[in-house]
């Protein structure tokens, strides 16, 4: 009975997270948010938006919002931004679909709870924690709590 517990304590952290650069850093976000990865297309801006709200595009039909996560994190603007991470409308509070721009996307890998520490970034809401992968670290962002905000 007991490694229930831990068995169930233990998957509100592990998972499967996909891993993707900002600028000269790598973070990652729960596969569970992501609906699908596209090359970066046209963006058309859209006056009056936010300062993190790059702008629209069409992705099959459907009007999707392109967050630019540089802004949202402080990152600075260098980076190629070939991809969009676009996420299931669900997490923006059903406001539609969103994408987020990024530099590269890397990989889907399996995170356990003895490689998360606690986020040292007082922005606990979106900053799920740090991953410790051998020698660097990997900053594991929540994008409902970005998009909630």
């Amino acid at each position: 009975m007991a490694s229930g517990t831990q068995n169930t304590a233990a998957s509100a952290t592990d998972g499967q997270v996909l891993e993707f650069s900002l600028g000269e850093e790598t973070y990652c976000v729960s596969i569970d948010y992501v609906t699908e990865i596209v090359d970066a297309g046209k963006v058309t801006t859209v006056p009056n938006s936010p300062p993190h709200i790059r702008g629209v595009m069409d992705l099959r039909g459907r009007t999707t919002s392109i967050v630019d996560p540089k802004v949202v994190f402080g990152i600075g603007d260098e980076g190629a931004e070939r991809r969009i991470i676009v996420f299931d409308p669900a997490i923006v509070n059903d406001q539609g679909a969103a994408g987020w721009i990024v530099d590269e996307v890397y990989q889907v890998v399996q995170v356990d709870t003895d490689e998360v520490d606690e986020s040292p970034s007082q922005d606990k809401a979106s900053i799920r924690g740090v991953v410790k992968r051998d020698d660097e670290f990997v900053i594991w962002v929540d994008p409902k709590a970005v998009h909630s905000a």
